[in-house]
């Protein structure tokens, strides 16, 4: 019989490295480390985290991966400029849009959506098949029916990366993955500013007819309107974020 725990010895350590980037990554999407940055050295996070120098080798691999820190023998680990930041990977996204201020995360997410959404739902409605067209016709029902925010948003950014699929173009679908948390994040945030969960269907209503349609303009037309919608409720947002204590309070 093995020892006790052998069979999840493995497991377990592969997820520890993990665990101390994503620890790691957080801190420095947050701040706590800034770009240039020399880190604690392999002693100081082994002691931190109570793991071995095998773990925290292989979450600064991780690390220096995704294009957030340097590693150089004799010399350590730093943080490298912003720009250089992987910010397209998932955990990446994911660590900026837990640090990120709320309203600058809007904001350039918002941009991202208007230069991304409008032509790929154009190239949806000149590409899409039967299958892809039914995937997408299942997610809108499945806001349709839905009857909280949770199930609202999660069938929204399925609506969303269903259109991503049925564009036909394979370099379009990991960058639509991978920003796929981001997008889930947003539609929380604007969700719940409307008030109304299903205030936007006939928005995607019109998505989904074009598309049907194999119609590419009408397509774009109605994304593009419905990102109107959106960019209002971010410009309130961002407005009433930066307005003077004394006067949110007022009337």
């Amino acid at each position: 019989m093995p020892p006790k725990g052998a069979v999840a010895a493995q497991p377990a350590r592969s997820s520890l490295h993990r665990s101390v980037a994503q620890d790691i990554g957080a801190r420095i999407l947050k701040g706590e480390f800034a770009p240039g940055t020399l880190l604690p050295n392999e002693a100081e996070w082994c002691e931190k985290f109570g793991v071995s120098r095998t773990a925290v080798r292989e979450a600064i691999k991780m690390l220096m991966a995704k294009g957030l820190i340097q590693s150089r023998p004799k010399i350590g680990s730093r943080v490298l400029p912003r720009a250089q930041w992987n910010l397209l990977d998932r955990d990446v996204l994911a660590w900026y849009c837990a640090a990120a201020n709320p309203v600058h995360f809007l904001i350039h997410m918002q941009q991202v959506r208007e230069i991304l959404e409008p032509e790929t739902a154009a190239l949806a409605a000149a590409n899409r098949n039967a299958e892809q067209m039914a995937e997408i016709e299942a997610a809108f029902l499945q806001m349709a029916e839905a009857k909280t925010l949770s199930a609202w948003n999660y069938a929204d950014a399925r609506f969303h990366q269903a259109i991503l699929l049925a564009a036909g173009n394979e370099l379009l679908v990991p960058l639509g993955l991978v920003i796929e948390s981001a997008l889930e994040n947003m539609f929380t945030y604007t969700a719940s500013q409307r008030g109304d969960i299903g205030r936007t269907l006939p928005g995607h209503r019109k998505i989904l007819l074009a598309i049907r349609a194999q119609k590419p303009e009408a397509a774009r037309q109605a994304v593009r309107s419905l990102l109107r919608d959106t960019r209002r409720i971010v410009n309130l947002v961002a407005s009433s974020r930066t307005r003077p204590a004394s006067r949110r309070g007022r009337a």
